[in-house]
């Protein structure tokens, strides 16, 4: 177990007016959202009425190496997946897009988020003779849309839906229609882009810019966006909440830094949280730095801010990527030497600020102020992006239990001490919404107030706060 909050999954999907490659496209598309998920990746393609899939283990371009991408048929819809298991266990047969014939014929679903009761749902859907094949709450949605669905795939969405606790961004490929939903809260992010001949859906508008799609809106909370030969059309889930829930996490750390997520810059956002901590949390140093790479647009605005030179102090190593591999126990302790390395010309006698996302365990920012201050850094002052993460998540990020947070039991100046820094501060619950002014939705704070959209009794087993 490593010091990240990891992302859950990215999903992508194509509907083309002419009968081409369109699993390139998808290709493409998950290349750029490769940092929402690298354990597996999968593509299906719909034509002549058949559905075809290839997916497996590990990174895009690994996963279609040797010819595997050149091996899916042309076609004119294709949805893809890249996954990190927030649930299920990491493996093949837990990887997506699920593929399955049933009422609808054949169909294909990929899935973005985490429900809250999919033991209650599957045990439900067994009892009624279903049989399921993985581990995951992606195929627990597929069964029921096509068990509710009387041949028609709209109606088994929208008779599903309302049975589905917690986030998802759904893109479900029928052999002629393309179909993209986006939870009643809107926990995670979902968009739509056009081009010449295609409509695309994707988690983020960085996958829009990597098939120069131009973006055209997000898919808005409980909407059922369908795309088929007579274009886009709209329905929405009844009882749709008044207030949105999207997670803010996506703008602190989840999203790619240039996509635009509802409305607002996911720069912006992050070099304003950057700008509040210098404003609210000041320090005198010699140099501001971010941990690489999801801090440096904080450490830029933090640096603009306050007149301290951005002076970078920490190298990372390109081609370490977030699924790095550790065997034992000591390769594990000193992986971070693998991944990351202080500069000691930039840091030697200076004090030194650095601007982290997050801090989750502690175990890792305690060895990054370690290996500052063995390269001569008179003063290590960390400045963090969010508030204090007190709580677990249940909708889609990989923080499951309590023991997994230092900030669960320590505040600020207790997790000062626990890393060894000098200083620690965080932005306020009400600064970080500030860093998303302007965006057109509302947030899920759980992580850091502990109130959440669905409830956390009877999902998580370690809900005993450690004393």
């Amino acid at each position: 177990m490593d010091d990240e909050i990891h992302e859950e999954c990215g999903v992508f999907g194509v509907y083309s007016q002419e009968n081409r490659d369109v699993a390139h496209t998808v290709y493409y598309g998950l290349y750029a959202l490769q940092h929402r998920g690298q354990e597996s990746a999968g593509i299906a393609v719909a034509y002549a009425d058949k559905i075809t899939y290839y997916k497996g283990m590990g990174l895009v371009p690994d996963v279609f190496a040797g010819g595997n991408l050149e091996k899916l048929p042309e076609g004119d819809i294709a949805i893809g997946h890249v996954r990190y298991s927030t649930t299920g266990a990491s493996q093949l047969l837990n990887a997506q897009p699920v593929v399955f014939t049933g009422k609808c014929g054949k169909m294909a679903l990929a899935h973005n988020g985490n429900l809250t009761n999919t033991k209650q749902l599957r045990d439900e859907m067994i009892a009624q003779n279903a049989v399921f094949q993985t581990s995951i709450d992606s195929e627990v949605m597929a069964v029921f849309i096509n068990s509710l669905s009387d041949g028609d795939i709209i109606t088994g969405v929208k008779r599903a839906c309302p049975k589905f606790k917690g986030s998802y961004a759904l893109v479900i490929m029928t052999a002629d229609k393309l179909i993209a939903v986006r939870d009643p809260y809107g926990i995670r992010p979902l968009c739509i882009g056009t081009t010449i001949n295609d409509i695309i859906v994707a988690s983020e508008t960085c996958a829009l810019d990597a098939v120069s799609a131009n973006y055209l809106r997000d898919v808005k909370p409980g909407e059922i966006v369908v795309v088929d030969s007579e274009g886009i059309h709209s329905h929405f889930m009844d009882s749709i909440p008044e207030h949105s829930k999207m997670c803010i996490f996506e703008y602190v750390y989840f999203a790619r830094h240039d996509s635009v997520l509802d409305g607002k810059s996911v720069y912006e956002a992050r070099k304003e949280a950057g700008r509040l901590l210098a404003k609210h949390c000041p320090v005198e140093a010699d140099l501001v730095s971010g941990v690489p790479d999801s801090g440096n647009v904080a450490a830029r605005g933090y640096a603009e801010e306050s007149g301290i030179p951005f002076v970078e102090a920490l190298a990372k190593n390109r081609y370490v990527g977030r699924t790095f591999i550790q065997p034992d126990q000591r390769q594990r302790e000193s992986s971070l030497n693998v991944k990351m390395n202080a500069l000691r010309s930039n840091i030697c006698g200076k004090r030194v600020i650095i601007i982290d996302d997050s801090i989750v365990r502690g175990t890792t920012m305690r060895k990054i102020v370690k290996m500052l201050r063995n390269a001569g850094a008179s003063e290590v002052h960390i400045r963090v992006c969010s508030p204090i993460i007190k709580h677990p998540c249940h909708l889609g990020i990989d923080i499951q239990t309590y023991s997994q947070l230092i900030g669960a039991y320590k505040n600020e100046k207790q997790i000062c001490e626990s890393i060894g820094a000098d200083s620690v501060r965080y932005l306020t619950v009400n600064q970080l919404i500030k860093t998303c002014k302007g965006a057109n939705v509302g947030f899920c704070l759980g992580c850091f107030n502990g109130e959440y959209p669905y409830p956390l009794n009877g999902y998580e087993a370690d809900k005993l706060k450690l004393e």
